[in-house]
């Protein structure tokens, strides 16, 4: 081969390792967003248990571990180490919200609930408004019939049924039989 060809060949490889290099330099915000719209679907991941102010205002000391079961749910971790201890965590990541994570914790003596302590619960109306999507104006589907949707059906509905017969040779024409055969061999 000869040197100027081999020199351009060179320069070439040169020019896109400049080109390369720049690229990765300039992932600029415009970049940024088009590398955001193709990237893959994530998961909401939620785990735990939502536990709400409302909750924690009705737990009373003494209730049994059943009575803390049935108004919180069944505790995110129990450890065989500390019987007398019942733990609440909940977490929820989603896209573009920034993750939540709570702490709630419940102790037991002999005689039932003991104490409890954790982060602050929100009021369930907050825990909605904290998980509800970014959606500006959502569309409500209406859910009422109007007086002449409801005339129409029931013009409609004076109308014969229509007919199940589905026109194929292949459909049961026989009728069941009266006695069926036991499903148990006799005893001998």
């Amino acid at each position: 081969m000869p040197e100027f060809v081999r020199s351009g060949v060179r320069m070439a490889a040169l020019l896109a390792l400049g080109a390369s290099v720049a690229a990765c330099g300039s992932f600029n915000e415009a970049s940024r967003k088009f590398a955001s719209a193709i990237t893959p679907y994530k998961v909401e991941v939620v785990q735990g248990n939502v536990i709400t102010k409302e909750q924690v205002d009705a737990l009373q000391k003494g209730m049994s571990r059943q009575q803390v079961k049935d108004l919180l749910g069944t505790p995110l971790l129990a450890s065989v180490f500390h019987a007398n201890r019942w733990d609440y965590v909940f977490t929820i990541k989603r896209k573009g919200v920034p993750e939540q994570e709570r702490r709630f914790t419940v102790y037991f003596d002999d005689t039932g609930l003991e104490r409890f302590e954790g982060d602050e619960m929100p009021s369930e109306q907050e825990f909605v408004a904290s998980v509800t999507t970014s959606i500006k104006n959502p569309k409500v589907p209406r859910l009422e019939a109007t007086p002449e949707e409801l005339a129409k059906y029931k013009a409609d509905s004076s109308a014969p049924a229509p007919s199940t017969d589905t026109g194929t040779s292949d459909a049961i024409t026989t009728p069941p039989p009266a006695n069926y055969p036991p499903l148990e061999s006799p005893q001998r």
